[in-house]
C-alpha cells in the first residue's frame, strides 16, 4: 500500500493543471508576441554599421572599443562597413568619419 502511493504513474498530472489555464496562456502569448515586435522595431538608418539587435549591438561595439582600443576599432569598423559608420560607445550613437 505504501509503494502504490509514492509510484508517480498513481497521479494523473493533468488534473493538477485547471481547465482555464490554455485559455488564459494564449492572449498572454501574444500580448507577448506583439509587445516583442514593436520592441524589435527601429527606423532603418542610411548609416551603415552593426545592428541594434535588442542592445546586444550597442554592447558589443563598446566593448569593442574598451577591448581592442579606440584606434583599433575605428580601422576594424571602417574596413567592415566603409568610411562613414555608427557605432555605440557607452550607450550613444556614435558616427566615425575617416578615409
Amino acid at each position: 500500500m505504501v509503494l502504490e502511493s509514492l509510484n508517480p504513474m498513481h497521479y494523473n498530472i493533468t488534473s493538477l493543471v485547471p481547465d482555464t489555464m490554455p485559455v488564459a496562456t494564449v492572449p498572454i502569448l501574444i500580448l507577448m508576441g506583439f509587445l516583442f515586435l514593436i520592441w524589435n522595431h527601429e527606423e532603418t538608418s542610411s548609416v551603415p554599421g552593426p545592428g541594434y539587435c535588442l542592445g546586444i549591438g550597442p554592447l558589443i561595439s563598446h566593448g569593442r572599443f574598451l577591448w581592442m582600443g579606440v584606434g583599433k576599432a575605428c580601422n576594424y569598423y571602417n574596413q567592415t562597413y566603409g568610411e562613414f559608420v555608427r557605432v555605440w560607445i557607452s550607450g550613444e550613437e556614435t558616427f566615425i568619419i575617416s578615409k
